[in-house]
């Protein structure tokens, strides 16, 4: 991590310039910049200390020490961290083609299977490694999923929920996007980690294959009641071949979900190409 270094305004340390604002959240702001000396384009996650509360501070702590940890081709990169006195900079590597759900929200009725397929697997690739580092993602969502046309890949993003686990000693704090939750998350139960990853991915699966999500209604009392109580309609799903994963993974009973060898090692998955050069 960096030292403390002043920054002056629209400029972090001396090396980067601050563009235009690509995003914000509750204390953060990501920011498009441009390196000083080589032109590279990055993402900057500008978070402000002072909004910071001691759990909140914590987390970052986790999310910076997660993504150090986590280094996959289908992983956002984290170049480096520069800490200031007002504020902490995470700079990122760049997507250069939009994030997952604004290009399932452009295909009305979802993807292509074969599509949906090769994105899937890379996503799948991503959290399989991160499990196997003892990482747990817990914000699974297609905003979260960032393409790299360039590279011709999906990579994986945001890990402000992320956390290491020991495997078999069960999580207890609530965390997510309500659609994506799993069902032990949202009762306020404590839950196993590999499972609600197993989760998120199984709601992004029928996304890609349907073009909507399976659980979302006009608020959220009649979202988490589907999330519940609901049985999943089955959709453009029930004729795809991804049916028996999709369902498979969307077990309200963690117990009885899909582990990642199982889906890793699906038919659905099976015969999926190499990434391709476009997206």
């Amino acid at each position: 991590m960096a030292g403390s270094q002043g920054c002056g305004e629209g400029k972090i340390a001396g090396l980067y310039d601050l563009e235009r604002t690509l995003g914000k959240g509750h204390f953060a702001v990501v920011k498009l910049a441009r390196h000083v000396f080589t032109g590279q384009r990055v993402a900057v996650k500008v978070i402000d200390k002072s909004k910071l509360a001691g759990e909140a501070a914590g987390q970052l702590l986790q999310e910076v020490r997660c993504m150090k940890l986590v280094q996959h081709p289908n992983v956002v990169r984290l170049y480096e961290v520069i800490d200031t006195h007002a504020k902490l900079y995470l700079i990122l590597e760049l997507g250069d083609g939009g994030d997952m759900f604004d290009h399932i929200m452009r295909h009305e009725g979802g993807l292509a299977e074969t599509r949906a397929k090769h994105y899937f697997a890379q996503i799948v690739h991503a959290i399989s490694y991160c499990h196997k580092l003892h990482v747990v993602h817990r914000d699974l969502k297609p905003e979260n999923v960032v393409f790299f046309q360039e590279q011709g890949v999906v990579k994986l993003t945001d890990f402000g929920f992320s956390n290491r686990f020991q495997p078999g000693k069960m999580l207890t704090t609530s965390c997510g996007s309500l659609a994506y939750s799993a069902p032990e998350i949202l009762l306020g139960d404590e839950y196993d980690a590999p499972a609600v990853d197993i989760w998120s991915l199984g709601v992004i699966l029928y996304m890609l294959v349907c073009g909507h999500p399976p659980f979302q209604e006009a608020n959220d009392s009649e979202t988490l009641t589907m999330i519940m109580d609901s049985p999943l309609s089955g959709g453009k799903a029930a004729i795809s071949g991804a049916r028996v994963l999709i369902s498979r993974m969307l077990q309200r009973d963690p117990k009885q979900r899909a582990s990642l060898e199982q889906i890793e090692g699906h038919a659905w998955l099976q015969g999926v190409d190499p990434p391709c050069e476009g997206l």
